[in-house]
């Protein structure tokens, strides 16, 4: 499903980077903005509206980490979307705390980082396209954080709820132990990948007669499929 039209700013100083992340966006229709300077992007944030941030955290002149506070401090909740060459978990954590929506970390496939905007961006509009995510007859509701098979009610655990909201988000997507490992513990150094398996089990249970179901992709990870290929 395409992204509506939207308003980003680009904030990345590796000239290669930059220039192929806002050529993706601009080739699907939005209009992208790109500063190369921390302490001129966190100028133009103030007197400008956008409608997703995706910001690098190594900067000249202010770095991404004090964009961002400065960001959330003046009441600004414009998504936003770190990238950031640390894979140290105190990073990922760092950005999180400070007010970002999402990171990726460096290096990452382009299709995935669009992936994660269209996210965003959908979070960002409201209404029933931002709240409501449906596969088969699995409707998921991230406003009331709720999630019904038909007109059953099924009760979900947060983490259970992350892992079924990450994968109907991208119906047909495989995710691999370790994509949902840190989707759901990111901030949870002991967890391993025997803890997908174990909320995939539950996740099978609860979702007994739905039409869609989590499947194991052998050697690559699961995806949730709807319909006939249920």
């Amino acid at each position: 499903m395409p992204m509506k039209t939207m308003r980003i700013l680009l904030v990345e100083d590796t000239h290669d980077v930059g220039e192929a992340i806002a050529k993706r966006f601009e080739a699907i229709g939005h209009a992208v903005d790109w500063e190369t300077d921390g302490r001129a992007a966190a100028e133009i944030i103030d007197f400008t509206e956008y409608s997703l941030i995706i910001l690098d955290v190594m900067l000249p002149g202010m770095d991404g980490f004090e964009i961002l506070k400065r960001l959330r401090r003046s009441g600004n909740a414009v998504p936003v979307l770190v990238l950031t060459a640390r894979s140290e978990i105190e990073d990922r954590v760092g950005a999180l705390d400070l007010g970002a929506d999402d990171y990726l970390v460096k290096p990452f496939d382009f299709r995935e980082l669009e992936a994660r905007a269209r996210v965003l961006i959908r979070r960002r509009t409201g209404g029933e396209a931002t709240n409501l995510i449906k596969c088969g007859d699995i409707a998921i509701d991230r406003g009331a954080r709720s999630v019904h098979v038909g007109k059953r009610e099924v009760q979900l655990k947060r983490r259970e709820l992350t892992l079924l909201e990450v994968m109907a988000a991208r119906p047909g997507r495989v995710f691999s132990k370790d994509e949902l490992l840190d989707q759901i513990f990111g901030f949870d150094e002991a967890a391993n990948a025997n803890a997908i398996e174990l909320y995939v089990g539950r996740l099978r249970k609860k979702l007994e007669g739905a039409q869609a179901r989590i499947v194991t992709v052998r050697g690559l990870g699961y995806q949730l499929v709807a319909g006939d290929a249920a």
